[in-house]
């Protein structure tokens, strides 16, 4: 048993020594080095994936639409006031699905919009290009893309890139005349990404 005499003898230390102060501090900068990098890419991976997906869902959303309503439906990159379409092959700054009762890629009225999407605002500066001169994409009532510009391989990529540009961050959509649609990255096996 301890008498009053041995707790005075006991002293009780409090805080850190500068020692521990300092080893606790590299210990937090080495692994704040080696986690923001990674910690960058993913955001910047997340954010590409969720644009290309928003593309992926709404051209689903047309094809499935077209099938329905038993008519044309397409999809157009968007003017700057979202009621009409813009002769572009550009479509970061948003998009308009509409029916297109006449076939003939315009809109007929405001009746017809089905969907506008809004411009990708996460980063004003990423891109997001169709290539082939694809200025519009239409489903018809059995779900095939028409229109379809003839192609060596088959579809048309939607590429996004975003700023700062790097490979791994970038990706496509591609979409087939019969109507399917697939999304790769740039460093998928396949290689149709760049």
């Amino acid at each position: 048993m301890r008498t009053p005499r041995d707790w005075q003898s006991i002293r009780v230390q409090a805080g850190f020594t500068m020692t521990e102060l300092l080893v606790t501090m590299g210990i937090a900068a080495m692994l704040m080095a080696i986690g923001v990098p990674s910690y960058r890419y993913v955001t910047y991976s997340n954010r590409v994936s969720t644009e290309i997906n928003s593309l992926l869902g709404d051209m689903q959303y047309a094809r499935s639409e077209a099938v329905k309503e038993g008519q044309a439906v397409s999809m157009c990159p968007a003017n700057s006031d979202y009621t009409a379409c813009a002769a572009s092959t550009s479509w970061q700054s948003g998009w308009i699905i509409f029916s297109d009762i006449n076939n003939d890629h315009t809109i007929a009225s405001s009746a017809n919009i089905l969907r506008v999407r809004q411009k990708l605002s996460s980063n004003p500066q990423d891109t997001l290009v169709a290539d082939n001169t694809m200025q519009f994409v239409t489903f018809n009532r059995e779900g095939f893309a028409t229109a379809f510009p003839a192609t060596v391989t088959g579809y048309v990529t939607f590429t996004l890139h975003t700023t700062p540009n790097k490979a791994e961050w970038t990706r496509c959509l591609q979409i087939f005349s019969t109507g399917m649609m697939n999304t790769e990255r740039t460093t998928d096996p396949q290689g149709n990404c760049s």
